[in-house]
């Protein structure tokens, strides 16, 4: 994916260990069937954009500060031109929030260095 204007750049998609990563996370909250069925659904959607400070608004996460060591390594990696993965989000329609399933140290990162940043995504 080309560099965005904040000079942010993006891997087309994201990484096979990002996908693993994801059904980590999920499988705390999720049954393995639905964790299943949301790793599937990720794999097979098309990459979509959104602005930082939308996914934590819609997220309802705290930011991570640069304190954070994998903070701190995304925003080295940013620095130095390094792509970085798109995010994998969930919609959670329950309870009205977007779970970040892989990706929240990187979106912590871009949005301490520009919070309008648009991230590329998959959501489902």
């Amino acid at each position: 994916m080309p560099k965005d204007k904040t000079g942010i750049q993006w891997l087309r998609e994201p990484e096979a260990h990002d996908y693993a990563a994801a059904r980590s996370y999920l499988s705390l909250t999720f049954d393995r069937v639905r964790v299943g069925r949301y790793a599937q659904q990720l794999a097979r959607s098309a990459v979509t954009e959104f602005k930082a400070k939308d996914i934590f608004r819609a997220s309802g996460l705290s930011l991570l500060g640069i304190s954070n060591a994998h903070v701190e390594k995304d925003r080295r990696k940013i620095a130095a031109g390094t792509q970085l993965s798109p995010l994998l989000l969930v919609r959670d329609v329950g309870r009205g929030r977007v779970i970040i399933a892989d990706g929240y140290h990187r979106l912590c990162a871009v949005y301490g260095y520009d919070e309008d940043a648009v991230i590329p995504c998959k959501i489902v």
